[in-house]
């Protein structure tokens, strides 16, 4: 008999038609009568319920049913009589397909902290979190390509492995062949890399942006979605060594249009969550809820579902960076000292709970920052007229801060070089992304969003190691 997934049978209304399901045991219960199994195979935040009758099935095979065991049952779908379930199966066969040890076994029926399903993390996908997770994950996923398809966007697979480093930060992963133990030497007495495998240092990419402009400047509009690394010595709960990112790069696009795309982005995206992971959604909210029950009420989060209604039901107020610092300065928790970071004016570099403050208390909708200081931004950002600033943009939602950073980039020759060579850019090494700004160089701009930043969003978690399958951080690479 075909299987069949847990999600489709839970939604079926043929009932008396024999089904096969298989999936792994949460809980066994019953009497000496009947026994009722919960089923899940990861299709659905709901288990499946199966009734066996124990004077069809020996106490020896009920016994192996235990949580965590894996079975394949043959029955027939009921409508359920008892709550909590529309539909269930009575059993007519029952095959263990694995065993599984109740002394042994990690999971049992009970509530485990996050930080004990982190260290168990090839097991914690058979949780009611982290199933409800991936699913959520999964379809994000799906949005991200469906949106920037339906526009007409391509998606660039950019190089893993770089020589360049797009964001000039310094703390990247090496990647060499070398014998670390007796690496060969220049004259100098350095390590002589034009004997590595590339001929040169190279290492993780931090970004796929700069590729990406190579392949705007001639096919217009173009998406990465690929892994990126930092090596940063931070083991905070926003931190990745290993995450994702979300790197478009539009061609004959200005700022105006690059704030554009980066709302109708977020907002499809969230809708789609709506749409698409009611049932995750709410199961995610109501284990927020409970977690925070203890909080007081104004450090509680907000309700996972009005938080994502609150960003798609409104327009994201856009205003600029010097604005921005107005605002703060004029502040009740700044002029109290209540900010842990305090702003001294033009040049400060925002931290979250400035953005929060912008989002949450001043503007009360999402909120998008322009025009920042060339001093604290990348090299590659668009010079604005008056000499200080750039053509940057950072989208900012609540509880979160920033989640997009973005710019329309540099497309004069001339400028970009200079501020390369004020920074110190090896500009022959960076001959290829010069090349595009001499041969028929357009205004163009992009944004990155960091995948699971917008994951830490949409599912209400508050540990970025919870929203990536197998996370990894300082002194962290487990499985």
């Amino acid at each position: 008999m075909r299987r069949s997934k847990v999600a489709h049978l839970l939604k079926e209304t043929g009932f008396g038609k024999e089904v096969n399901v298989k999936g792994w045991v949460r809980t066994r219960r019953g009497n000496k009568f009947v026994n009722f199994i919960a089923l899940n195979d990861g299709s659905s935040i709901h288990n499946l319920q199966i009734v066996a009758d124990t004077t069809k099935f020996g106490d020896e095979l009920l016994r192996r049913i235990a949580t965590g065991s894996a079975i394949s049952v043959n029955g027939t779908l009921n409508e359920s009589e008892g709550s909590g379930q529309n539909v269930e199966i009575q059993a007519a066969e029952i095959e263990v397909i694995g065993e599984c040890s109740p002394d042994h076994y990690p999971l049992q029926p009970k509530k485990h902290s996050l930080e004990f399903l982190r260290e168990i993390a090839h097991l914690r996908f058979r949780t009611n979190t982290f199933g409800a997770i991936t699913r959520v994950r999964h379809a994000m996923i799906f949005a991200v390509h469906q949106f920037f398809s339906n526009k007409g966007f391509y998606n660039i697979h950019t190089p893993i492995i770089t020589a360049s480093d797009a964001e000039g930060a310094g703390e990247m992963f090496r990647v060499t062949t070398l014998d670390l133990n007796n690496p060969p030497k220049t004259e100098d007495g350095e390590i002589d890399y034009s004997q590595d495998f590339f001929g040169k240092s190279t290492h993780l990419t931090v970004s796929g942006q700069l590729e990406g402009e190579l392949a705007a400047m001639g096919m217009s509009d173009i998406y990465t979605f690929g892994p990126t690394f930092r090596a940063e010595n931070s083991n905070t709960t926003r931190h990745l060594a290993e995450f994702w990112m979300i790197e478009p790069e539009m061609a004959f696009y200005d700022l105006n249009d690059n704030m554009d795309l980066a709302e109708e982005f977020t907002k499809y995206l969230i809708n789609y969550a709506l749409a698409h992971c009611a049932e995750d959604l709410a199961f995610l909210s109501k284990r927020l809820q409970e977690e925070e029950k203890n909080k007081k009420a104004d450090e509680r989060s907000m309700e996972l579902l009005e938080k994502l209604r609150f960003v798609v039901e409104n327009d994201y107020a856009r205003i600029t960076y010097s604005e921005a610092i107005d605002i703060l300065m004029n502040s009740k928790p700044h002029k109290k000292g209540k900010f842990q970071y305090q702003i001294t004016g033009f040049g400060s570099d925002l931290q979250a709970e400035h953005e929060r403050f912008l989002v949450e208390k001043h503007f009360k909708k999402p909120v998008i920052l322009t025009d920042y200081p060339m001093s604290i931004k990348a090299f590659y950002m668009k010079q604005s007229d008056d000499g200080k600033t750039v053509r940057a943009m950072d989208v900012l939602f609540p509880q979160i801060g920033e989640i997009i950073g973005g710019s329309q980039r540099e497309d004069n020759y001339d400028k970009l070089l200079e501020r390369m060579r004020v920074l110190n850019l090896p500009e022959k090494e960076m001959y290829w992304y010069l090349d595009t700004r001499r041969f028929g160089s357009v205004p163009h701009s992009g944004f990155g969003l960091g995948f699971e930043r917008l994951m830490l969003f949409v599912t209400g978690m508050t540990n970025i190691r919870d929203v990536i399958p197998f996370p990894r951080s300082p002194k962290n690479a487990e499985f």
